[in-house]
């Protein structure tokens, strides 16, 4: 359940990216590597896991190319590093409604930073292609930067200090209950996004 924050509780808003600031569409990914692979986008969608690869990728381990090898293999497709990056990227469906106006205005109150589980192939297309929500953030932290990723008790607790805020006055806000469970360990507060407007009513109920 998200407990609404009392006015002037926090000193830093937090958010993660995916799903809270910009929108995300597997689907639209499989269907990209369908269409190159000649398949039907449900065959990639059932064999698509979250595996070591995935998370090696997203803290650094391994570069782009090792992972669409490890994608090419697991998929069972012979597509293209070029055509897997493409369909990579098409994960993005744009900003999430509403969010613009909120961060633009929160940011005017409190200072800003998003915290993401990422690669570097995404950072290199979002950086650029949403970079006007973006520039809202004093800070963005980067999984595959920082080597550590949510919901890692580790990732979290480097983020507070490099925000240089009590946990308990940082406010985080992410999609993903595992991370806000995680978030929550650690000390942070925290909003579990399901839409924009469970952003809008936690800054409604700061008096951001």
């Amino acid at each position: 359940m998200n407990s609404p924050p009392a006015p002037n509780s926090v000193d830093a808003l937090l958010f993660d990216l995916g799903r809270v600031v910009l929108d995300i569409s597997f689907d639209q990914v499989m269907t990209c590597w369908a269409g190159h692979a000649g398949c039907e986008p449900a065959h990639l969608a059932g064999r698509f896991v979250v595996d070591d690869s995935f998370k090696h990728h997203e803290t650094g381990r391994i570069d782009d190319a090792a992972f669409f090898a490890n994608l090419r293999q697991s998929l069972g497709i012979g597509i293209t590093d070029a055509q897997f990056l493409e369909g990579w990227n098409a994960i993005f469906a744009g900003e999430m409604p509403g969010i613009a106006p909120l961060l633009a205005s929160a940011a005017k109150r409190m200072p800003l930073y998003a915290f993401s589980n990422t690669n570097p192939a995404h950072v290199a297309h979002f950086s650029q292609a949403y970079a006007d929500v973006l520039s809202h953030f004093r800070e963005i932290f980067l999984s595959s930067t920082i080597g550590l990723r949510k919901p890692d008790a580790e990732a979290y607790d480097h983020v507070i200090k490099s925000i240089g805020v009590p946990a308990s006055r940082i406010l985080f806000f992410d999609d993903s209950a595992a991370n806000i469970e995680g978030a929550r360990a650690r000390g942070l507060r925290a909003i579990h996004v399901t839409s924009t407007d469970d952003v809008a009513r936690a800054l409604t109920a700061l008096g951001v």
